[in-house]
């Protein structure tokens, strides 16, 4: 009964080490650029990668969320500063 926790632990494991982090400075950039230019980053990730955001535009907590939803993957606002906001998106699978 033990087994199959054990190798599921090992397969969790292996996954996670397999998932890629990419950080994204978008700090200066003004509406739209930091929504397309997540957009391109977001094409070029697998499901189970991450994308960190770091935005400067206001703008950005309206857009980004926006774009997260129509693309279908997961976002959290991980810090929101006067004068900056980081996103943290997992790719959950293909692009709709």
């Amino acid at each position: 009964m033990c087994a199959p926790i054990a190798v599921d632990a090992a397969v969790r494991l292996r996954h996670l080490s397999l998932m890629a982090m990419t950080t994204l400075d978008l700090t200066g950039l003004k509406c739209p650029l930091p929504a397309l230019k997540t957009r391109k980053a977001l094409k070029s990730l697998v499901a189970g990668d991450q994308l960190e955001v770091h935005c400067t535009d206001p703008m950005a907590v309206i857009d980004i969320p926006n774009l997260i939803r129509e693309t279908g993957d997961r976002i959290e606002i991980r810090e929101r500063a006067e004068t900056r906001i980081v996103f943290l998106i997992e790719k959950l699978g293909e692009a709709r």
